[in-house]
């Protein structure tokens, strides 16, 4: 059985985490101003009312976001398909775990970016290493708010020692 490429976004087993959780200023990017925390006015459901015209209607940051498949798996992994929509009490807990796992997902892409760099075997491994606990484990809601001062932090100070291996536009990454 092949294993699940969790960064592919499927926005239908998701509930508009980033339509929620994400905030965006009126600019060129989005028509309006929102808070994080605040559904976006656009939002109807889990669905966007202007969806295949997001870009004519003053909103090309949306057509560019991509969330990594975060959000779909926040809710099918970590809530067992609940959402906030449904259960109100549980919105807080899915924006946090929403921001956690934008964050594994995030390292993620980077470590698998990684291979293609001329690294050494022993950094090749710790790479894989990390790869692996990232993508084999099934996240809590409280192990991805530790994430960021845990196996985020060792994950970020690994690719400071391997920085001299990796394209000058990655250190922007971490």
């Amino acid at each position: 059985m092949p294993q699940t490429d969790h960064l592919v976004t499927d926005c239908s087993k998701c509930a508009a985490l980033c339509c929620l959780a994400l905030a965006f200023d009126k600019g060129e990017d989005f028509a309006f101003d929102k808070n994080p925390g605040e559904p976006c006015r656009n939002l109807s459901g889990h669905s966007c009312k202007i969806h295949d015209r997001l870009a004519q209607e003053g909103f090309p940051g949306c057509v560019a976001y991509d969330c990594l498949g975060a959000g779909n798996r926040v809710v099918q992994e970590v809530f067992g398909g609940q959402t906030w929509q449904t259960d109100p009490r549980l919105t807080r807990l899915m924006m946090e775990a929403f921001s956690g796992m934008r964050e594994v997902h995030k390292r993620i892409d980077l470590l698998r970016a990684a291979a293609t760099a001329p690294l050494e075997p022993g950094d090749d491994q710790t790479r894989r290493e990390f790869l692996a606990r990232l993508e084999q484990h099934r996240w809590s809601g409280p192990e991805l708010n530790d994430f960021e001062v845990g196996l985020a932090l060792e994950i970020d100070i690994f690719f400071h020692g391997i920085r001299n291996h990796l394209p000058d536009d990655f250190s922007d990454a971490f």
